[in-house]
């Protein structure tokens, strides 16, 4: 059931199938030439690339500092672990609905708020290019950094506090606590969850149909959007399998090459 469908896949990316036109004829690697002249794909390419790199680096970085605090001792610690799951809880494409609301320049609550302290702030977020890709990665950090931040501190609560009591005693502080205790000792467990979670922003699709649809243009379309416009609006099937199988060999690259890195600071 797995193999079939990706054998399908490969095997229509050297097709052009057009549903509509009838067309249904072997080309060859014309479709996997056509994708690097195609200026629609090298804008989604570009926006991926920014897109998981940047929504990456603040979940690694604010991932762990959330999770540090997560893991202090202070009363209404287990509440707080809760409620701080909700924006993963909650459904991507609704979430994209809400925020495309919350960023709308008349009564959008990102807006609203900025006029509380400049009351002639005018911006429409989503119609420029820089400020609608900033919009789009903050959302998804939004949503999905709770549970990167969980995930991180159950690797932090299998660290003995023996060890942090006995660094105390030698004359450590706290700083030279985290970057010689706390950090080697969850790297690892960072490292492994950067590959889900890097694989889910490549297939990344309903937060963009759902908030920008694209747009403005094709500026943020993710190219898990580009292959879903291809396959399904435009019917070009043979097309769309070229990009689906292209971004399959980009995923098993990366995690082969993060798994080889494990297995390094493991040895």
């Amino acid at each position: 059931t797995t193999l079939y469908p990706i054998l399908v896949t490969i095997k229509n990316s050297f097709f052009d199938i057009k549903i509509l036109a009838g067309v249904d004829e072997f080309v060859g690697l014309a479709n996997y030439i056509n994708v690097f002249k195609d200026a629609k794909v090298q804008t989604s390419v570009i926006f991926t690339v920014m897109f998981v790199v940047a929504s990456m680096f603040f979940h690694i970085l604010l991932g762990v500092a959330l999770a540090l605090i997560l893991n202090m001792k202070f009363k209404g610690r287990r509440f707080l672990r809760t409620i701080v799951l909700i924006p993963w809880a909650m459904p991507t494409v609704v979430a994209g609905m809400a925020a495309k609301w919350a960023f709308k320049n008349d009564y959008g609550l990102i807006n609203d708020f900025v006029r509380r302290f400049f009351s002639d702030f005018q911006f429409n977020w989503l119609i420029h290019t820089e400020s609608a890709r900033s919009a789009v990665i903050a959302v998804d950090l939004w949503k999905d950094l709770p549970f990167f931040a969980i995930l991180v501190l159950s690797g932090l609560q299998f660290i003995s506090e023996d060890i942090y009591e006995a660094a105390r005693v030698d004359g450590a502080n706290g700083i030279q606590c985290f970057f010689r205790i706390t950090l080697p000792l969850i790297a690892r467990n960072v490292l492994t969850l950067c590959i889900p979670f890097t694989l889910w922003r490549l297939t990344s699709f309903d937060l963009v149909y759902a908030m920008t649809s694209g747009g403005p243009g094709e500026d943020t379309a993710l190219i898990a959007y580009r292959i879903t416009t291809e396959a399904f609006t435009n019917l070009n099937v043979g097309y769309a399998a070229t990009l689906a199988v292209m971004l399959f060999m980009v995923m098993a690259l990366f995690s082969f090459i993060n798994m080889r890195f494990i297995s390094k600071i493991s040895d």
